[in-house]
C-alpha cells in the first residue's frame, strides 16, 4: 500500500482505535481492492477478525503474512496474542511464535517496528508499544508516522503528565505534511484539554482536505456536543447520515438529543415517544448490522441510552430486550447482567433486577457491582437486616478498593430505612454526590458524560434528601433550607444537560415548590408538556396554585389532570389537594369529609406486603391527620380536633413522623389559647432531635408575636447558633435582629458569621442591607467594594451599583458596572443573564447622566438577551417564559425612552416588538393604547383597549383610557358610563373619581360632580379624611371659581405622596392667579382690577408670598417633581411683575425647554413671560409651535391656556378668524372653557353681532359658574345692546348682589334698562 494514501490508514487506525471490528474489515478489504495483497491492510483484516473473537480464522490470516518483513513482526505479535485468546493454548504453537519473536525482533526494519508499536498500542499495551516506536525513531528520526504514533500512545495513557507530551510528537509528525492520523491526533489532544475551538479548526483541515473521510465529521460531530452547540452538533450528525445511512455515531447522538433535549414532544395535547423510541430502534439497528459481532462495543454504545430513557417504557423495553441480546451473544460476561440488573433496579423492578444481580455474582467478574446491586435490592424489599450484613461486609472490602458512590448511598439508604438521624443520612449523601461528581471531572458533553451523569442514580439521592427538607413551601423573604440548597445542586447538572428528562426535571420542580413558586410552576409547565398524562405532575401544579391562593385554578388543573388521565382520582394526594383547597376557600365541612374519605385508604406498612389499589404512605397519613385537625379546630370542633389529634400522637409514637405531630400540636395548643403549653412540647424538642431548628423558630416566632418579648425572641436563635453552628443559623440570628429593627447588632453577627464563610453571597448581601439600614451609606460602599475584590460576585455588582444609583453617584455606578462587563466573559446562561441585568442597570444610569448612550447600551442588552433566547430552549426551557418577558421588558424600555424623546413611531414598533415575545402581555398592549391615544390614532387605541378588555372586563386602566377615547370622539355619555363601573365597584378609587371630575367638566357636566362626591362620602365615613377626596373636591371648587374653599381642601391633600405634587401646584397657580385670568393677555379690560389698583397690587404680593411659603415646603423627590417647583418658582417671580424678576423667570423657562425637548409646559412658561416684557412676537412665535403640537389629557390644561393666550394675540391684531379657529378647538376639547367662549363673545361684540355675542357671553357666564363680575357684565351690556333688557337687569342684579361696588354696571346698564322698560 502507499504510504500516501494516509485517509486509508488513518481510517482503519480510527476504527480499529474505536474498536469497529467490522468496520476495520471492511475498510481494509476496500483498501485491498486498490492494492492487491497488501500486506499492511491484510494483516488489519484479520485484526478485524481477532476482534470479533474468531480466532482460528485471524490465526490463519496472519500466517499468511507471517513472512513478509513489513508484517513479520507484528504479525508473530498478534498470532501469540491471538492463541493466549483461545480457550485451549496451543503451547508448541506459542513456542514457536516466541523463538521466531526473538529472530524478527533483531532484523525488525524501521517499518516493521512501526507497524508492531500500532498493534500493542491498539491492544492496550502503552508501555510497550512506547518502547517499540522509540526504537524506531533512534534508527529513522524523520519517520513522521513514527512521531503520529508516539503521539497517539502519549495521548492515550492514563497519566496526565505523559498526555502533555502527545502535543511535541503530533506537531513534529504533522510538520509540512497534512498526515491525516496526526491531525485527527491534534484535535483529540485539544478536546482532552478542552480546547474544543482550536480542535475544530484543526479537524476543518482534515475535512477540507478529505471531505470524504467519516472519523473526522464523527470527530467534529463531538467537538460540537462538546460545546454544547446541539444545533451544529445535529446538523453534523444529518450530514454522516447521508453519506453513511446507518453511521453508529450519528444514529447514537441522533438517539442521544431526542432524548435529553426534545422529549419526545410531538404536539402539547399528546405524549407520543415513537421519534425517539425510533431513533433508539435506529441505533440498535446500526449497531446489529454494521458490528454484527461485537458485543462489547453494543453494551458500550447503549449504556448511555440506558442511563437517559427514564420512564419511557416503550425504550426501557428495547434497551432491556438488546441487552439480554447481547448477554446471550457473550453469556460469560458478568457486566452485561449488572447492567442489565442496574437498568431494572432504576425503574422500580427490584424482582427482575436480583435475578440478573444473582447471574453476575455467579460469573464473578464483575462481583463488586453485582454485589452492590444485590444488597440495593435487599433494601427496597425491605430485607434491612440481610441487606446490612452484607453491606457491612463490602464496607471491609471497599477499604482496599477505594469509595464507591453507589456503596456511600446504600449506607444512606439503609440509616434512612433505619430511621437514623438527619446528619447522619445527609452527611452520606453528600459524600456520594461528591463522589459521584469528582469521576465526571473534565469530561466534555457527550456520551461518556451522560452515562457518568447516571440521572436516576441523582434521583435517587435526591429523593433521600427531601425526606429531611419541609413538606410545605416557605414563605416569602424566609431562607431558603440548606438541604433544599443541596437538592437544587445536585439535580443543576442534569436538568441543565438533559432538560427533557422528566424525572431529574419533576424533581427539580418539587425543590422549586418548596423555595420558588413561580419558577416551580414554569417547571412543571415544561413536564405537561413532555408527558401530559402524568398523575404527579398535574397534582404538583395543583399543589403550586394551592400555594399561590388559585384556588380556581387549583380546581381547575386538578380536573385537567383527570381528563388527561382518569387515575389521578385513585391517588390520595389528589383528594388531599382537594381538601386543602376547601379548606383554603373557607369550606371547612366539606375539607373534613375529604379527609375522612382518604383515611379509610389502607396505610402501606415498610415490612408489609404491597396491596392492590391506591394506598397512603405513612407521611402521607400524618399529613391527612394534621391536615384534619387543623380543619376541625377552623370549623369550631375542638373536642373533636384534639381528639384526633391525640389519636395521630399515640399511633406514630416513636417513628419518624413524631416530631412534625409535635410541632402541629403547638398549633393546637395555641388556638385553645395555652401558650405555656405549647412552649414546654417545644422545650422538649433536643438538638439530636430532626425539627429542633423548625421548633426554635416556632418559640422565637410565640415569644415575638404573642408574649411581645424581643429578648426571648432573640434567646431562641442564639440557641440554634449554639447547638447548630454554621452560616444558616448565624443568617436566621441576624435576620431576626434585622426583624426587631436592630440592624446594628445584626451587622456584628453578620460579620462573625462572614469570617469564617468569607464567601458567601448571601451573608455578604445582608451585610450590606444592614449598612443601610444603619445609613451608614460610605461604608456600605466601601464594604461592597472590598467583598467584590475578594470575590468577584456579579450579583453584588449589581447591588453596589443600585446603591450608587440612590445616592446619585452615576459615574461610580457606571464604572462598578462596566468592570462588571468587562470581567463577564463566560458563555454559560447564568453569567449572560446576569450581563443583562447589569446592562440594563447600565441604560438606568445613563437615564439620568448620559443620555445618549441609553439606547446603545439597551441594544447591547437586547443582543445579549437574544442569545440567551436562542439557547434557553434547548438547554434550560423552564425558564423560557421568564426569559421571554425579559426580553419584552426590554423592548418597552426602549418605547419608554422614544416616548420621552417624542419619537413616537420608533417607540409603536418597539412595543410591537414587545408584543412579538408577548402577544397577550396586558402591560405592553396598554402602553402601546396610551401611545396611539398619545398620536390621536384613535381607532388603533381602541382596538388595544378592546383586546384588554376582552381578558380582563375589570381592567381598570384600559376602562379610564376608553373614557376618554370616548370623550375624544365626543360621546360623553359612554366615556362616564365607563368611570361609572370602576366607581359602583370601588367607590374610593379616587383617581378614577378625579378624572371623572375632569371629564364631567370638559363634557360641560361639572354640575353633576357632587352627586358623585356625595357617593364617595356614602360608601365610607373616612372619605372626608382621605387626602384624594380631598383633591377632588378642591379641583372641584376650584373649576366652579370658589378658589378660597379649594384652597381648604387642597390643603388637606397637600402632604400625602401621591396626592401632595399635584394639590401643591394647583394650591399656587391659585394663590397668584385666583380669578383664573389669561397670564399675558390683554384683550380684556378688568374693571374691578382698575378701579382698585391698590387693594389688586396688595392681594397679588400676598398671594406670592404665600405661594412661596408653600413652595419652600414642597420636598419632591423626583426628576420631574423637581421640573414643577422650578416652574413654580419662575411663576411666582413672574407674578411679582418686577422686571427683573421675569427676566430671570424667562431664563428657568428657557433652560427648563432645552432641558425637554418640545416640553409643552415651559413653552407656555416662556410665551407668558414674553409677554409680560412686552415682547409679543417671541411670545407668538412659542405659542404658534404649541398650536401644533398633539393634544393629551395630560398637557390639556396647558394647551388650552396656550391656546388661549395665542386666540389673545390675534385678537388683539384683528385677525378673527385664525382667533375662531383656536378658540373652537379649546371648545373641542373643553365644554366648559368659560374663557374661549368670552374670547368668542368679545369677537362677536367687535363684529357688532350682540345676539351672537351675547349667546357666547351667556355661556361664558354658565360655565364661570356667575362667579366672574366682567362676563356677568358683558353679557348685561350685550343683552342691553339686543334689548333683552329683563335679562339684562336680571344679570346686572346677580353681579351687584356679589360685588356691590363693580363700576359702572349700575349705571350704564342697569339705569338704562329700567329706564327703557318704562311705558
Amino acid at each position: 500500500m502507499s504510504s500516501t494514501d494516509s485517509a486509508l490508514l488513518a481510517g482503519i487506525i480510527y476504527y480499529s482505535q474505536e474498536k469497529y471490528f467490522r468496520h476495520v474489515q471492511q475498510a481494509a478489504a476496500l483498501g485491498l481492492e486498490k492494492f492487491t495483497n497488501d500486506p499492511v491492510l491484510q494483516f488489519f483484516k484479520a485484526y478485524g477478525v481477532l476482534g470479533e473473537e474468531r480466532t482460528q480464522d485471524a490465526i490463519s490470516d496472519l500466517e499468511s503474512i507471517r513472512n513478509h518483513p513489513d508484517t513479520s513482526l507484528c504479525s508473530i505479535m498478534a498470532l501469540l496474542y491471538a492463541h493466549k485468546c483461545c480457550e485451549i493454548i496451543d503451547r508448541a504453537a506459542v513456542q514457536e511464535l516466541e523463538c521466531s519473536l526473538k529472530d524478527a525482533r533483531r532484523t525488525a526494519s524501521d517499518t516493521a517496528l512501526y507497524y508492531t508499536g500500532l498493534f500493542l498500542w491498539l491492544v492496550g499495551h502503552h508501555d510497550k508499544a512506547r518502547e517499540y516506536v522509540d526504537h524506531m525513531l533512534k534508527t529513522s528520526s524523520s519517520s513522521k508516522e513514527g512521531y503520529v504514533l508516539r503521539g497517539w500512545v502519549d495521548l492515550t495513557s492514563n497519566k496526565p503528565h505523559i498526555m502533555k507530551k502527545a502535543i511535541k510528537y503530533l506537531e513534529q509528525g504533522v510538520q509540512d505534511t497534512r498526515d491525516v492520523l496526526g491531525l485527527m491526533g491534534k484535535a483529540t489532544y485539544f478536546m482532552l484539554h478542552q480546547n474544543y475551538s482550536r480542535a475544530l479548526e484543526v479537524v476543518s483541515l482534515v475535512t477540507g482536505a478529505s471531505g470524504g473521510f467519516l472519523p473526522a465529521l464523527v470527530l467534529k460531530m463531538w467537538l460540537f456536543l462538546a460545546q454544547q452547540d446541539w444545533e451544529q452538533a445535529i446538523d453534523t450528525g444529518h450530514r454522516i447520515l447521508e453519506k453513511d445511512d446507518s453511521n453508529i455515531d450519528a444514529c447514537q447522538i441522533l438517539a442521544v438529543h431526542e432524548l435529553v433535549r426534545e422529549g419526545n414532544v410531538t404536539s402539547v395535547s399528546c405524549f407520543k415517544p415513537q421519534k425517539a423510541a425510533d431513533r433508539v430502534r435506529d441505533l440498535i439497528k446500526a449497531l446489529e448490522m454494521r458490528e454484527p459481532q461485537n458485543p462489547s462495543l453494543h453494551l458500550r454504545k447503549i449504556l448511555v441510552v440506558s442511563r437517559l430513557c427514564g420512564r419511557r417504557q416503550a425504550i426501557l423495553q428495547l434497551v432491556s430486550s438488546f441487552m439480554e441480546r447481547i448477554f446471550l451473544a457473550t453469556s460469560s460476561c458478568a457486566r452485561v447482567a449488572t447492567e442489565l440488573g442496574y437498568l431494572l433496579l432504576l425503574h422500580s423492578q427490584e424482582k427482575e433486577a436480583s435475578l440478573w444481580y444473582s447471574r453476575a455474582t455467579k460469573l464473578g467478574d464483575n462481583s463488586m457491582a453485582a454485589s452492590t446491586g444485590t444488597i440495593w435490592c435487599h433494601i427496597l424489599k425491605g430485607e434491612l437486616e440481610e441487606a446490612a450484613h452484607q453491606l457491612e461486609f463490602l464496607k471491609e472490602v471497599q477499604q482496599s478498593l477505594g469509595k464507591s458512590e453507589v456503596l456511600i448511598y446504600l449506607q444512606a439508604l439503609l440509616a434512612s430505612r433505619k430511621c437514623k438521624g438527619e446528619q447522619e443520612v445527609t452527611a452520606l449523601l453528600r459524600e456520594a454526590v461528591e463522589l459521584h461528581f469528582s469521576s465526571m471531572q473534565g469530561l466534555p458533553l457527550g456520551p461518556e458524560y451522560f452515562e457518568k451523569l447516571d440521572p436516576l442514580f441523582l434521583v435517587g439521592i435526591a429523593k433521600e434528601y427531601l425526606q429531611f427538607c419541609p413538606k410545605q413551601p416557605q414563605a416569602p423573604g424566609h431562607i431558603m433550607s440548606p438541604l433544599l440548597k443541596q437538592v437544587a445542586l445536585l439535580l443543576g447538572p442534569v436538568v441543565k444537560a438533559a432538560p427533557a428528562m422528566l424525572d431529574p426535571l419533576y424533581m427539580m420542580a418539587q425543590v422549586k415548590y418548596l423555595s420558588e413558586l413561580e419558577t416551580a410552576q414554569s417547571m412543571v409547565q415544561r413536564c405537561l408538556e413532555l408527558d401530559p398524562t402524568s398523575v404527579d405532575n398535574h397534582l404538583l401544579m395543583a399543589q403550586i396554585c394551592l400555594a399561590q391562593g388559585n384556588f380556581a385554578m387549583c380546581s381547575h388543573c386538578l380536573e385537567l389532570g383527570v381528563s388527561h388521565n382518569f387515575q389521578v382520582r385513585d391517588h390520595p394526594l389528589y383528594h388531599f389537594i382537594k381538601a386543602r383547597a376547601l379548606s383554603k376557600s373557607g369550606n371547612y365541612p366539606e375539607a373534613i369529609k375529604t379527609l375522612k374519605m382518604i383515611m379509610r385508604l389502607p396505610t402501606l406498612k415498610a415490612e408489609g406486603k404491597k396491596l392492590r389499589g391506591p394506598t397512603v404512605q405513612p407521611s402521607e397519613r400524618v399529613s391527612i391527620l394534621l391536615e384534619l385537625v387543623d380543619n376541625l379546630r377552623l370549623n369550631g370542633e375542638l373536642h373533636e380536633a384534639t381528639k384526633v389529634m391525640q389519636d395521630t400522637i399515640n399511633e406514630f409514637s416513636g417513628t419518624p413522623e413524631e416530631m412534625r405531630i409535635t410541632i402541629a400540636n403547638v398549633d393546637l395548643a395555641l388556638s385553645n389559647g395555652n401558650v405555656d403549653m405549647a412552649l414546654g412540647m417545644l422545650r422538649d424538642i433536643t438538638p439530636k432531635q430532626p425539627c429542633y431548628m423548625e421548633a426554635r423558630e416556632k418559640m422565637a416566632s410565640i415569644y415575638l408575636h404573642i408574649r411581645r418579648d424581643p429578648r426571648l425572641y432573640i434567646g431562641c436563635y442564639r440557641e440554634l447558633c449554639e447547638h447548630l453552628p454554621g452560616p444558616h443559623t448565624s443568617l436566621l440570628l441576624g435576620d431576626a435582629f434585622m426583624h426587631i429593627q436592630e440592624p446594628e447588632k445584626a451587622l456584628e453577627v453578620y460579620s462573625e458569621a462572614q469570617k469564617k464563610d468569607s464567601y458567601a453571597a448571601a451573608l455578604v448581601s445582608r451585610i450590606g442591607q444592614a449598612y443601610l439600614k444603619t445609613h451608614q451609606y460610605t461604608k456600605a460602599i466601601n464594604y461592597y467594594e472590598a467583598s467584590q475584590k475578594m470575590s468577584r460576585q456579579d450579583s453584588l455588582c449589581c447591588e453596589q451599583a443600585e446603591l450608587l444609583l440612590k445616592l446619585k453617584k452615576f459615574s461610580k455606578a457606571e464604572k462598578v458596572l462596566k468592570q462588571a462587563l468587562e470581567h463577564d466573559l463566560v458563555k454559560d446562561i447564568p453569567s449572560m443573564m446576569n450581563g443583562v441585568k447589569c446592562l440594563l442597570l447600565l441604560a438606568k444610569v445613563y437615564k439620568s447622566h448620559k443620555k445618549e448612550d441609553v439606547l446603545e447600551t439597551l441594544n447591547q442588552a437586547l443582543d445579549l438577551q437574544s442569545r440567551i433566547l436562542k439557547r434557553v430552549p434547548l438547554e434550560q426551557p423552564e425558564m423560557l417564559p421568564s426569559q421571554k418577558q425579559l426580553a419584552a421588558n426590554i423592548r418597552m424600555q426602549f418605547g419608554e425612552h422614544y416616548v420621552a424623546e417624542k419619537e413616537y413611531t420608533k417607540a409603536a414598533q418597539s412595543y410591537k416588538d414587545a408584543l412579538s415575545y408577548l402577544p397577550s402581555d396586558n402591560m405592553v398592549v396598554l402602553e402601546l393604547a396610551r401611545l396611539y391615544l398619545l398620536q390621536g390614532h384613535l381607532d388603533l387605541c381602541e382596538q388595544q383597549c378592546a383586546v384588554l378588555l376582552q381578558t380582563d372586563q375589570a381592567h381598570e386602566a384600559a376602562s379610564m383610557m376608553m373614557a376618554e377615547l370616548m370623550f375624544r370622539k365626543q360621546k360623553y355619555e359612554e366615556a362616564i358610563k365607563l368611570y361609572l363601573q370602576v366607581l359602583e365597584k370601588a367607590p374610593d378609587n379616587f383617581s378614577v373619581l378625579n378624572k371623572l371630575v375632569d371629564l364631567l367638566r370638559r363634557s360641560g357636566k361639572l354640575d353633576e360632580a357632587p352627586t358623585f362626591l356625595q357617593l364617595s362620602k356614602k360608601a365610607s365615613s373616612r372619605a372626608p379624611l382621605e387626602p384624594g377626596f380631598n383633591y377632588c373636591s378642591g379641583l372641584y371648587c376650584w373649576h366652579v371659581g370658589q378658589p378660597n374653599e379649594a384652597l381648604k381642601f387642597l390643603n388637606k391633600a397637600r402632604k400625602d405622596s401621591t396626592w401632595g405634587p399635584s394639590a401643591v401646584y394647583y394650591m399656587v397657580q391659585i394663590c397668584l392667579n385666583p380669578d383664573n385670568e389669561i397670564v399675558g393677555g390683554e384683550a380684556f379690560e378688568n374693571m374691578l382690577a382698575m378701579s382698585n389698583l391698590a387693594g389688586r397690587k396688595e392681594a397679588v404680593q400676598l398671594g406670592v408670598r404665600t405661594a412661596e411659603k408653600l413652595l419652600g415646603e414642597f420636598y419632591p423627590h423626583s426628576a420631574s417633581g423637581q421640573n414643577q417647583l422650578r416652574l413654580l418658582q419662575g411663576l411666582c417671580l413672574l407674578a411679582t411683575r418686577d422686571k427683573a424678576n421675569m427676566e430671570a423667570a424667562l431664563g428657568t423657562f428657557l433652560e427648563m425647554a432645552q432641558a425637554e425637548k418640545d416640553s409643552v409646559i415651559a413653552l407656555l412658561a416662556m410665551a407668558q413671560a414674553y409677554m409680560l416684557l412686552k415682547q409679543t412676537p417671541k411670545a407668538r412665535t412659542q405659542l404658534k409651535r404649541l398650536a401644533k403640537a398633539p393634544w393629551t389629557l395630560a398637557e390639556a390644561e396647558d394647551l388650552e391656556k396656550s391656546w388661549l393666550l395665542l386666540a389673545d394675540i390675534y385678537c388683539q391684531g384683528g385677525k378673527f378668524d385664525l382667533a375662531s379657529e383656536l378658540l373652537r378647538r379649546c371648545i373641542q376639547y373643553n365644554k366648559s372653557c368659560c374663557k374661549a367662549y368670552e374670547y368668542m363673545g368679545l369677537i362677536m361684540e367687535k363684529e357688532q353681532s350682540y345676539k351672537d355675542a351675547a349667546a357666547n357671553y351667556e355661556l361664558a357666564w354658565k360655565y364661570s359658574h356667575h362667579a366672574s363680575p366682567a362676563v356677568g357684565f358683558k353679557l348685561a351690556f350685550n343683552y342691553l345692546k339686543d334689548k333683552k333688557f329683563v335679562e339684562a337687569i336680571e344679570v346686572c342684579h346677580k353681579v351687584l348682589k356679589e360685588h356691590p361696588n363693580y363700576p359702572k354696571i349700575r349705571e350704564e346698564i342697569l339705569e338704562k334698562a329700567q329706564g327703557s322698560l318704562r311705558p
